[in-house]
């Protein structure tokens, strides 16, 4: 990951659309509230995703993953080459490898993970040299906001209800 990225008025523009998508998720599903748009190399979106492991009953089912699935369907190659996806927290493991099987060119985060992030955080996945494909990483744009979302989500959760 660059240390200190320029991001474009493009790149918040997608950021805030992937966080209007965590948004919806916690709003519309009770899910955590993650949010991934793809973006091809023209600039059309071509999928969005939000976590659903709850509603889904499916572990894989992270906002990165659904939104490479989509994509996969509506452009019928599971080679997503040239695209950038913007998601609102960095990457895990899983998620990390799927983007370089799917040879996305470019991610871009909000949040980091510190517990599990494999976009720098704790591991580096994404830029690694020893794949066939590297991924270019960009963190850091609106990551305040999206993390106050998380932060904010996590502390409903956990409150005790009321006696």
């Amino acid at each position: 990951m660059r240390r200190y990225p320029e991001f474009t008025a493009e790149d918040e523009r997608w950021m805030r659309q992937a966080l209007a998508v965590a948004d919806r998720a916690e709003r519309e599903d009770n899910e955590v509230p993650v949010g991934a748009v793809l973006v091809s190399a023209e600039g059309e979106l071509l999928a969005e995703g939000s976590n659903r492991n709850i509603n889904e009953h499916d572990p894989t089912a992270h906002a990165e993953i659904v939104a490479l699935r989509r994509a996969g369907q509506r452009l019928q190659n599971y080679r997503l080459t040239g695209t950038t996806l913007y998601v609102t927290l960095e990457p895990c493991a899983m998620c990390a490898m799927a983007l370089v099987h799917a040879r996305v060119a470019r991610v871009v985060y909000a949040a980091r993970d510190p517990k599990t992030g494999a976009a720098g955080s704790v591991f580096d996945l994404l830029e690694d040299s020893r794949h066939n494909h590297r991924v270019q990483v960009d963190g850091g744009l609106l990551a305040e906001e999206a993390g106050q979302r998380l932060t904010d989500y996590f502390r409903r959760k956990r409150a005790k209800p009321a006696l």
